[in-house]
């Protein structure tokens, strides 16, 4: 059993490599990098987005910090602007406060340990060994859901890999079957196929160079690896946001706090455990808290939805226009210009630029 199973392994890394000498064809602009601020920048980007989504980021991150002092030096109202959209904003916050330390600490050089690169904030293990694989070439394996999925299939591992014992094992089977000669090309090798050969959903079996060897395909069980023990529980939130406008300028505030979505900009907010109607809210004791005089209402929106990690926020827009300023000081009056400059969540952004309010 030993031996058959180091023979697999050594098959397993000799074919993959092979595969992506001869077929991976995947082209990104981070692919190759060496320098540690553009790879960092990509992954702290990808977490949680699609490579297609997060392409257009890249560049334009790159394009206007283009090393890590430029990030730690600039304005964090502006690096928010530019993270608009991408969601999962502690990252953002992590990036800001990442770029800070190295400059001030470091003088703007990037760790070159493994160690010390996973000390920094934002920064976890499977970050920490991309970034010391590509930029310095050691020798630790990336482990991420495509990697192990990759993995689960080929070697038919029935651990859940959101589970303690799950991770353990794919961690240390990542790092047996690295070459470590060339640790990054191997952890390209094996992201990229996991991406683009072996997909969740309809993998490219007549495609991959280890599919003879790969358990999963010939029990034909593709589809039930990798396995996955916990179920999230979704909580529903319905926010009911009042764009409430007096001489042509709007009430925001910044979100503060432990919430979501914190230091970015929101119109007056009211939230509902249940879904509301406008004569509902209008008639609310929240909503009279803050509108205390006369006002007009000018529309309401559809309800939207937009899925977080562990929750999903219904979000309904109601333009109104006063008379008079509202009796909450926790929210400022911004002209249409000022509020170009600021960030705010996809949901509202998306809102903004549907309605074309500024």
């Amino acid at each position: 059993m030993g031996d058959d199973f180091s023979k697999k392994q050594l098959f397993f890394t000799r074919k993959l490599l092979e595969w992506h000498d001869k077929f991976n064809k995947r082209v990104m602009p981070w692919k190759y990098e060496k320098d540690p601020y553009k790879i960092w920048i990509s992954e702290i980007i990808l977490q949680q987005t699609r490579v297609e989504q997060g392409l257009e980021y890249y560049n334009r991150f790159i394009k206007k910090f283009p090393n890590v002092l430029k990030l730690a030096a600039a304005k964090e109202a502006d690096v928010f602007k530019l993270w608009e959209g991408l969601g999962y904003y502690s990252r953002c916050r992590n990036l800001i406060a990442t770029a800070q330390f190295i400059a001030k600490t470091r003088k703007g050089i990037f760790p070159d340990t493994h160690e010390d690169i996973l000390k920094l904030k934002g920064i976890g293990p499977y970050t920490a060994s991309a970034i010391a694989s590509f930029a310095f070439q050691l020798p630790y394996a990336v482990v991420d859901g495509n990697v192990m999925r990759v993995l689960a299939r080929f070697f038919a591992i029935d651990k859940p890999i959101d589970s303690g014992a799950g991770k353990k094992i794919f961690n240390e089977l990542a790092q047996s079957l690295l070459k470590k000669e060339n640790p990054g090309i191997y952890n390209q090798a094996i992201m990229d196929l996991g991406a683009t050969v072996c997909k969740p959903r309809s993998p490219l079996c007549s495609q991959c160079l280890l599919s003879t060897q790969c358990d999963a395909f010939n029990s034909k069980t593709m589809e039930d690896f990798p396995v996955k023990g916990k179920k999230l529980k979704i909580k529903e939130r319905w926010f009911y946001y009042l764009i409430a406008e007096m001489n042509d300028n709007f009430y925001t505030r910044t979100r503060t706090g432990k919430d979501i979505w914190q230091q970015l900009q929101e119109f007056i907010l009211i939230e509902s455990e249940t879904p509301i109607s406008d004569k509902q809210l209008f008639k609310s004791t929240a909503f009279k808290a803050i509108i205390a005089e006369k006002f007009h209402h000018i529309s309401t929106s559809a309800t939207v939805m937009q899925k977080l990690t562990h929750q999903h926020i219904h979000g309904t827009f109601i333009h109104i226009k006063l008379e008079k300023p509202i009796s909450d000081d926790s929210y400022s009056l911004k002209s249409k210009a000022g509020l170009k400059k600021l960030a705010f969540p996809k949901l509202i952004a998306s809102h903004i630029s549907e309605k074309k309010l500024f």
